[in-house]
C-alpha cells in the first residue's frame, strides 16, 4: 500500500501526525493472493477477451482491426453508466460502480511502439494522475499503456467506450475485454489502479483492493465499510491503552473530481480510509509516536488489512475527559 499525502505535494502527508503507510518497511513483502496468482497462471495474464496475448503482436493485418465483442457498437455499458449516475445522484456508492464493472465490457488501449517513453497524456481531472506520462514496451509492436502516479504506483487506463478512448489518444487501438480481464491484466502488469475514462467528464479510479476483487470475480467492500477491517482495527487498538476510542471513516481521497470541478462520493485515488484515534490527554510526543508506529507495524503485518485497505490516513484527536 502506498503512503499518500497532499495531492498538491506528494511528499507532504495528511493528518495531524501524517498519513500512516499501511505497508511499513519492517513488514514482509506483500505477495499476490493465491487465487489471483492462480488466475494469472490459468488465464495467461495480459491477454485480450479471446485469451490472446497483446505483447508482441503486430499492428498490421488482422491485428489492426478493432477487437470487439459480437455486435458491439463501442458505446459505454448501460449498467456502468447507471451506476455512475447513481453515484452522482446520491443513490449509489462506489461499491455499486465496481459491481456494475464486474459484468461490463471495457476497452483497453494499445499503442504501437512509442518514439519517446515520455509522451504526455491527458490524465484524471484534478488529482494525482493528471498530466503524467505514457509508458509502453518499446520492444513490442503492440503494447499495453500504463500511467505512472506521483507516488510511484502504476495505473492502467481503461475506457467505457471507443469514443472516450479515441478522444484520449487518437492513435490508440481499442481492445474489448470484460473489466475482470482488464483487472487481471493490470495485476500482471504490476498496476495497482484502474483508471476509467481518463480525460473524460467523469473519471473513476478503481483502487487496488477493488482491482483484486474484479480480477478474482468477487464482490468488493470498501475498507471504510468493511466489518472485517473494522474488527482488525478494533483488535489492534485494544493493545494500546492510550487509545481511548477509534472512528473509521472514508478517507479524504475517496471523492473523485469531475471535469467541471464537481465532486463524486467515490472513484478517487485515495487516501481511501481514515482512522481517527482518540488519545488520552497528556500523552507526550514520544508516547504518540509509539502508538502510531506500533499500530502501523501491526496493520502492515495483518493479512486482512494488507489485502483490503489501499491507503490510509491516521488522524489524532484528544479524547474527551
Amino acid at each position: 500500500m502506498a503512503q499518500t499525502g497532499d495531492p498538491r505535494d506528494p511528499h507532504q502527508p495528511h493528518g495531524s501526525q501524517g498519513a500512516v503507510q499501511a505497508g511499513a518497511e519492517a513488514a514482509p513483502v506483500r505477495h499476490l493472493p493465491g487465487h489471483i496468482a492462480a488466475a494469472l497462471a490459468g488465464a495467461g495474464g495480459a491477454a485480450d477477451s479471446a485469451g490472446q496475448p497483446w505483447a508482441g503482436r503486430s499492428l498490421s493485418g488482422d491485428d489492426a482491426k478493432i477487437h470487439n465483442f459480437e455486435d458491439d457498437d463501442g458505446t459505454a455499458d448501460a449498467g456502468y453508466l447507471g451506476a455512475i449516475a447513481g453515484l452522482a445522484g446520491g443513490t449509489a456508492d462506489e461499491a455499486a460502480v465496481v459491481t456494475a464493472l464486474a459484468t461490463a465490457r471495457v476497452f483497453v488501449p494499445i499503442l504501437a511502439q512509442l518514439a519517446e517513453e515520455g509522451e504526455a497524456v491527458a490524465g484524471v481531472h484534478g488529482d494525482k494522475l493528471h498530466g503524467h506520462k505514457l509508458h509502453s514496451d518499446k520492444q513490442a509492436d503492440m503494447a499495453l499503456v500504463t500511467l505512472k502516479a506521483p507516488d510511484g504506483r502504476t495505473a492502467m487506463p481503461v475506457f467505457t467506450s471507443v469514443a472516450a478512448l479515441q478522444a484520449w489518444h487518437p492513435e490508440a487501438r481499442p481492445v474489448a475485454v470484460y473489466a475482470a480481464r482488464a483487472a487481471l491484466s493490470a495485476v500482471a502488469e504490476g498496476a495497482e489502479l484502474l483508471v476509467l475514462d481518463p480525460g473524460s467528464d467523469v473519471t473513476f479510479v478503481v483502487r487496488r483492493p477493488a482491482v483484486w476483487a474484479l480480477a478474482r470475480q468477487q464482490p468488493w467492500t470498501p475498507s471504510y465499510t468493511d466489518p472485517e477491517v473494522a474488527r482488525t482495527i478494533g483488535e489492534s487498538t485494544a493493545g494500546f491503552p492510550p487509545v481511548r476510542r477509534v472512528a473509521i471513516q472514508p478517507g479524504p481521497g475517496v471523492a473523485a473530481v469531475t471535469a467541471d470541478g464537481g465532486r463524486l462520493p467515490g472513484g478517487g485515488v485515495g487516501p481511501e480510509l481514515r482512522v481517527v484515534l482518540y488519545l488520552e490527554d497528556g500523552l507526550d510526543a514520544a508516547g504518540v509516536q509509539s502508538v502510531v508506529t506500533g499500530l502501523n507495524n501491526a496493520w502492515a503485518r495483518n493479512e486482512i488489512f494488507a489485502e483490503r485497505v489501499d491507503s490510509i490516513e491516521v488522524k489524532l484527536q484528544r479524547a474527551a475527559p
